[in-house]
C-alpha cells in the first residue's frame, strides 16, 4: 500500500488556499506543545503513535476524533512514526498523507523561506 506524500512547500502552498487542513502530529504531548505546525486553517490533532499503534493491536476500527471524510496529514519528528501511523490509519479506510520529513523538515523549510 503506497501511502500519498506532501512537501512541506505543498503544505504550505495549500494552508494559503481556502479549505481547511486537518494535520495529525504524532508525537508525544510535551514536544507538540513545544511545537506544531500552525496556521488559520488548521485543525490539528495530537494523538500520540503509541494510540494509533494500539489501534492495530486492539483491532479498533477508528479513532473518534479523526474525521473519516477528510484528508489528514500525518507528520512527525522525522516522517518515520507517522508513515507507521499513517499506513495503519489507511488500512482503516482514512484519507491519509504522509509530511515527507516531518516537522523537522517543516522547520527547515521555514528557515529557508525566512532567508530569502
Amino acid at each position: 500500500m503506497t501511502i500519498k506524500t506532501i512537501t512541506p512547500k505543498e503544505l504550505e502552498a495549500r494552508l494559503k488556499g481556502n479549505g481547511q487542513t486537518y494535520i495529525l502530529d504524532v508525537r508525544a504531548e510535551d514536544k507538540y506543545n513545544d511545537f506544531h505546525i500552525e496556521a488559520p486553517k488548521i485543525k490539528s490533532f495530537n494523538i500520540p503513535k503509541t494510540t494509533i499503534f494500539e489501534l492495530e493491536e486492539k483491532r479498533v476500527e477508528e479513532v473518534a476524533s479523526l474525521p473519516k471524510n477528510h484528508e489528514i496529514v500525518v507528520t512527525c519528528t522525522t516522517g518515520n512514526s507517522a508513515k507507521k501511523c499513517a499506513t495503519i490509519l489507511s488500512e482503516k479506510n482514512y484519507n491519509v498523507t504522509l509530511l515527507e520529513g516531518g516537522i523537522t523538515a517543516w522547520k527547515e523549510y521555514l528557515h529557508t523561506q525566512k532567508r530569502n
